[in-house]
């Protein structure tokens, strides 16, 4: 009975083990053997371990409270009680309440901490991010010798990593006098999740050369840090290491695997590892989704999403996150819309990264109104959630709207970052509001973004669209490092307001300080050369691009256009390898009326006709060509055929600063709150001003009569 009652309290102690990640134990605890105790003592201890049992298995199978309820009704707690509860709710998140019994149980008389309890306090120290406590802790096994456990050293090094301690548990980890695969592990995971990925690799490399056996778990922590670090090379021979040693069939190696080679360009490669797994869960259908969304290939992503809902494999909040965005993208709000109802039966939506993606769906589409109906229906929002709507509506060219949730932000919502304040920014420059832009550069000062790259650029394309060139220079020039985006910025403010030369001398100077031109610095040199008139220099940069884009193509249609030169304009229409839109003929419409071609414009024109049977503005551009020209029985047929198209110009927009708010108008406008107000001064000055003309009249009448 006796060697029964020990064998199983063995196995009672065992079983209590503590993961420094999600699903892996740091530590086991074994107690010392004893002396057979008193037969009382035993009968006790049988007791004990009865309740204990009950306990385990009560957290065990995730009736938490239950199992509190059991341990605060136990007259006396044992090493084993505290540790089996603790660990419950270290395992279910719940640190709080775990720091809290950890600090209980220090204090009670009769108890012991051992490696085991103090590698569990010390993960709840870094779940919770107590530095304060863990540094207690770290002082704890330091004092007691604690610290030269493997297991203590191990969590000490996961907790310091997870707080964001990189320099202290790199310290830790260096001066364990013994480590096995778990410290190892914690350290290059550590790194990873800091960012710190050619270290981690570092920190891998030197595991593989003291033959220390890795993991699954080792393995996917170093091919997460090629993925992250773009180190093709290297993942490859982490996955000829993964295939001899059997990892490749984990499911989350095996996903790990193919996110890296998606990141490295090799879609390809991820989508053959993807199409090899024996067993896809719900994150091998996730990865391959977001690879083909973050590649461009949007449409293979929604292809995926059907063929996992073929499986019986249920997408998570990621999944529809990632599958809502690829219909953005690709402007399917009918799509996006069956995925909204679906998440909402679900009961998904309360999930930020599925709130954001319908937000920012229904905003690329041209439904912001939408989106601002789920933004007001979110019980909480993070900083994505209101960078979304602020920069949809600056996107939408809704200016009033995009300041007025900054506003709101500002109020009630966390502190604004640099995707705000460059959305905003934006506004300023497109509305060409330069004091306003001047607020938010303020703003920018006092919250300490002026460095930021994303500010910075958005600062010079704000100031440059507003005229102010000179600023825009002085903050590119100040700038403690200047992207290709900063860059871009300046060369286009350059570019549009005259200043060709400048822009150019800048492009040129990129190569100097190892920067490449991205395809948006060739539409801005492409433009410089287009205002300055510059035909060859223009096609030189255009001929050096490898893959020119449509844009790019617009360009230079649009240089020869400026130039007089719409025969080469209309032929390399022509032979351009995407399809001809309305915006590429209007160029050239536009052109042949400046340049009076109305042969060319005449083709121009039927073209965009093609397209667009109602457009307003070719009907009119034509026929004032023909007028032009006099042209006069051509001219009547284009008005006539306006007319009985019942084709309509659209009347431009105004817009009017009046005490720091902007209101945009048309001709004739009464929706304004105060139109009648607006209109009864407008019928006072119009009076007055009729008043002044009479009374010209009158006097130039009397100066007439007085010289006859």
């Amino acid at each position: 009975m006796l060697l029964s009652v020990q064998s199983h309290v063995r196995r009672l102690c065992a079983v209590a083990t503590m993961a420094y990640t999600d699903c892996r134990d740091l530590a086991v605890y074994y107690p010392k053997p004893e002396a057979p105790p008193p037969k009382n003592q035993v009968e006790k201890h049988l007791n004990m371990q009865e309740i204990n049992s009950v306990l385990k298995d009560l957290v065990k199978t995730g009736r938490l409270n239950n199992a509190r309820q059991l341990f605060d009704k136990m007259l006396h707690r044992d090493e084993i009680s505290w540790t089996t509860i603790i660990s419950g709710y270290v395992n279910g998140m719940n640190t709080t309440e775990a720091l809290s019994l950890i600090s209980k149980m220090w204090v009670e008389p009769g108890l012991h901490m051992d490696p085991f309890i103090l590698s569990l306090a010390l993960k709840a120290c870094g779940l919770a991010m107590s530095v304060s406590f863990g540094e207690s802790l770290h002082g704890y096994s330091v004092k007691t010798d604690f610290i030269n456990s493997v297991f203590v050293g191990s969590a000490l090094v996961d907790m310091y990593m997870k707080i964001g301690r990189v320099e202290e548990g790199c310290i830790v980890f260096n001066e364990m006098p013994l480590r096995n695969v778990v410290s190892w592990t914690a350290i290059i995971a550590g790194l990873v999740r800091a960012g710190y990925n050619n270290e981690a690799l570092a920190y891998f490399s030197d595991m593989w050369i003291q033959k220390v056996g890795c993991d699954s778990y080792t393995f996917a922590s170093a091919l997460k840090a090629c993925a992250d670090s773009g180190a093709l090379n290297y993942g490859r021979e982490i996955h000829c290491q993964t295939l001899k040693k059997g990892f490749i069939e984990v499911p989350f190696v095996a996903n790990t695997l193919a996110t890296m080679y998606n990141k490295c360009g090799k879609l390809d490669y991820g989508l053959r590892l993807f199409e090899s797994m024996t067993k896809k869960d719900v994150v091998s259908w996730t990865t391959i989704i977001m690879s083909n969304v973050q590649t461009g290939q949007e449409g293979n992503a929604v292809k995926a999403f059907r063929r996992m809902r073929e499986t019986d494999v249920s997408p998570n909040e990621f999944t529809f996150a990632a599958v809502i965005s690829g219909c953005a993208t690709l402007g399917r709000i009918e799509w996006g819309e069956q995925l909204h109802a679906h998440v909402l039966r679900l009961g998904l939506v309360d999930s930020l990264s599925v709130a954001n993606s319908i937000m920012a769906m229904y905003s690329k589409c041209s439904h912001l109104d939408l989106a601002s109906t789920v933004f007001q229906g979110l019980s909480r929002r993070d900083i994505i959630s209101w960078s979304t709507m602020i920069a949809g509506y600056a996107q939408g060219g809704f200016g009033e709207e995009a300041f007025d949730y900054l506003s709101w932000m500002r109020r009630e919502g966390p502190r604004p970052n640099e995707f705000a304040f460059a959305s905003v920014l934006s506004v300023c420059g497109n509305m060409a509001i330069l004091e306003q832009g001047k607020q938010l550069h303020a703003h920018v000062l006092c919250v300490g973004l002026e460095q930021d790259t994303m500010v910075q650029s958005a600062l010079i394309n704000m100031y440059s669209k507003c005229g102010s060139i000179k600023e825009a220079s002085k903050i590119f020039d100040e700038a403690e490092y200047n992207n290709i985006v900063s860059w871009t910025a300046l060369i286009n403010g350059y570019a549009e307001h005259g200043h060709s030369q400048e822009a150019i001398d800048l492009f040129k100077k990129l190569p100097k300080v190892g920067l490449r031109p991205d395809s948006v610095t060739f539409i801005a040199i492409l433009a410089a050369c287009s205002h300055a008139g510059l035909v060859d220099l223009g096609f030189h940069y255009f001929n050096s691009l490898s893959n020119p884009s449509k844009d790019h193509y617009g360009c230079m249609i649009d240089l020869l256009c400026r130039a007089g030169r719409l025969n080469d304009a209309e032929s390399l229409i022509q032979c351009m390898p995407f399809q001809r839109d309305d915006v590429i003929w209007s160029t050239l419409l536009r052109a042949c009326r400046i340049h009076g071609d109305v042969d060319c414009g005449k083709r121009a024109a039927e073209k965009i006709l093609q397209l667009d049977p109602n457009c307003a503005v070719t009907h009119i551009t034509l026929a004032n060509m023909y007028a032009a020209k006099g042209k006069w029985k051509e001219a009547a047929e284009v008005r006539k055929m306006m007319k009985s198209k019942g084709v309509v110009k659209e009347p431009g927009w105004s817009w009017i600063k009046v005490k720091d708010r902007v209101s945009a108008f048309v001709s004739g406008d009464r929706s304004h709150p105060d139109g009648e107000y607006i209109y009864e001064v407008l019928d006072l000055l119009a009076s007055r001003a009729q008043m002044r003309v009479q009374e010209m009249d009158f006097l130039l009448n009397e100066v007439q009569e007085s010289q006859t």
